[in-house]
């Protein structure tokens, strides 16, 4: 006979989880596990990595899921590994492969693709992605045997290296906006260097101002305690890092947490994160238009409270 099922009591946890993603464990897995681990009410991540990929992965809990989409926005970077002379279906080594070409670079010819993916460039995304068409993923047609069109979309390649580890080995190590495929820049590298590639290799190492030396595994995760692992929660204001700070007094930051416009002498701004004072707290992210600081994503009053009395008991 079975041990009973102990039920996990869940507890609202606010802040940001620096996740180093294992390989072969999908986003979302990712996040329930870690969810789990911390007794969590709420949690969702901020874009989802390939179960392939490892590294980078944010995963916000409590009120930081309110601006979780500012690292969906965010740029990325990444290292891969690209195997080059052989294309698969599914642009890593997952897929069948369907073609395997000589590798016969002439001089110049990564200088040549690195220049030539670099900047502005326009990606078709791979049948083997969880976009959209018709209300199904795409990996659902492509797994039936199914092609379907997909628009070409425009994409920032920020800045790209190409080096040759082995004859037929290239690392990609880029710095790209939101939306970019790593697996199709490997393919249509390879497309440009006349032979082909998949991906072997996909490491996220950073994205918005998070890095891979601030992560921790799962494994870790599981060997600390409960207090080990709440000290690790980064504060949900570390996701509007590159907002610009405006602090309230407490009459107006009431009037802001009820959702009024406030007026003052701030310049214009997009992006703002707005603070109260006695004590500090993060009240939420606005945006400044002459003169008018306006709401747009607002923490409640029990979330505040509650992420005050969680930094002062750790």
């Amino acid at each position: 006979m079975s041990a009973p099922r102990v039920r996990v009591v869940r507890r609202p946890v606010h802040g940001v989880l620096l996740l180093d993603k294992p390989k072969g464990l999908s986003s979302n897995n990712a996040l329930q596990k870690c969810k789990w681990l911390l007794r969590a009410e709420k949690a969702g991540h901020t874009g989802t990595l390939d179960p392939l990929a490892t590294g980078v992965l944010p995963l916000c809990f409590g009120a930081a899921t309110k601006f979780s989409q500012i690292q969906l926005d965010a740029d990325k970077s990444y290292e891969a590994i690209a195997q080059l002379g052989v294309t698969t279906v599914t642009g890593d080594a997952e897929g069948e492969v369907f073609e395997r070409r000589a590798v016969q670079l002439a001089p110049g010819a990564l200088a040549a693709a690195q220049a030539r993916f670099t900047g502005a460039i326009r990606q078709v995304p791979p049948m083997y992605s969880a976009l959209k068409k018709d209300g199904k993923a795409l990996y659902e047609y492509a797994r039936a045997g199914e092609e379907v069109e997909r628009e070409a979309r425009d994409v920032t390649i920020h800045s790209l290296s190409l080096h040759l580890e082995t004859p037929d080995t290239l690392r990609i190590s880029v710095r790209c906006s939101k939306g970019t495929y790593i697996r199709t820049l490997g393919e249509d590298i390879g497309h440009a260097l006349g032979c082909g590639a998949h991906l072997t290799m996909l490491r996220r190492t950073g994205t918005g101002g998070y890095t891979e030396s601030q992560c921790v595994t799962i494994e870790s995760l599981e060997a600390m305690d409960e207090a080990e692992r709440m000290a690790l929660l980064l504060p949900p204001e570390s996701l509007l890092s590159d907002h610009v700070p405006v602090t309230l007094d407490a009459d107006n930051s009431a009037r802001f947490l009820s959702g009024l416009r406030r007026r003052g002498s701030w310049p214009d701004a997009e992006r703002v994160a707005v603070f109260g004072t006695d004590p500090r707290a993060l009240l939420g992210a606005a945006h400044v238009k002459a003169g008018e600081l306006i709401p747009s994503r607002l923490l409640s009053p029990p979330e505040i409270q509650q992420i005050l009395e969680s930094s002062l008991s750790s």
